[in-house]
């Protein structure tokens, strides 16, 4: 079994490119998807893209970066009341701007995180630039106690460790595959298999040998395959393994 743990239909370029990347994908033997919010008014236009394909779940949140609605803890719990839903996100922090007070984002990453609690859904954190920060307001707020995933995940070991004690998953992208990628494909080869998952991104990230493509789910394979190497098994045990992953995190995904 294959799932992208982590991916935007609704973000490809053209609107209709959504049922046909989710058709690519299958065919391709991809067999679920995590199609994930970056802002709250998409909530209805997402969970009604999963209502339409059992296949594809869905999450409610706002993007470290986005400027648009800003619901507090309570509000973005009741958003996530719905069957598709099944985790809080993406969340957390970027810093790729550089230097400067963040303080607004790591307030947005703490309500989050106390929607997930409310909830009783796991948190999808994105984290650029940020390690020390995001293991911190984790660790602060408690988030072992609703757990989830560090998407696209790109930090040394130790960073590892300290969110696989937290009792978080850690996926990797597309970035795997990059030729400057060695660092990270180092810290991968010692991760335990049992947390790991894989994503696209899409449309961002596109894997070699697609890149500077639009990314598209089907290309979750050049992520098994490349992940599958580093550790010395085959794709169809990477696949299964990071699959089981995947629901242990959301187990409100029905297979």
């Amino acid at each position: 079994m294959i799932v992208d743990s982590h991916c935007h239909f609704h973000l490809l370029e053209r609107p209709e490119s959504a049922d046909a990347a989710l058709a690519e994908a299958r065919a391709a033997g991809v067999d679920a998807f995590l199609n994930v919010a970056v802002a709250v008014e998409e909530r209805d236009r997402l969970t009604a893209f999963s209502e339409r394909h059992n296949d594809v779940y869905t999450s409610v949140g706002v993007h470290p970066c986005g400027s648009g609605e800003d619901p507090d803890a309570p509000a973005l719990a009741a958003m996530a009341d719905h069957p598709r839903v099944v985790a809080i996100g993406e969340t957390g922090l970027d810093y790729g701007d550089g230097p400067g007070d963040y303080t607004w984002q790591q307030d947005r990453f703490r309500r989050h995180i106390e929607a997930a609690r409310l909830s009783g859904r796991p948190i999808i954190v994105h984290s650029r630039q940020a390690p020390a920060d995001t293991v911190a307001i984790l660790r602060e707020s408690g988030a072992e106690t609703v757990g989830g995933v560090i998407h696209c995940f790109v930090e040394d070991e130790a960073t590892a460790r300290g969110l696989l004690d937290l009792g978080f998953y850690l996926s990797l992208s597309g970035i795997l595959t990059f030729r400057r990628a060695e660092s990270l494909r180092t810290t991968a080869r010692a991760l335990p298999m049992d947390r790991l998952l894989v994503e696209t991104d899409c449309p961002y990230l596109a894997p070699v040998p697609h890149r500077g493509q639009e990314n598209r789910p089907a290309w979750v394979h050049s992520v098994i395959e490349c992940l599958a190497e580093l550790k010395g098994l085959s794709p169809a045990a990477v696949a299964d393994q990071t699959a089981e992953n995947f629901f242990a995190c959301f187990t409100r995904a029905a297979r």
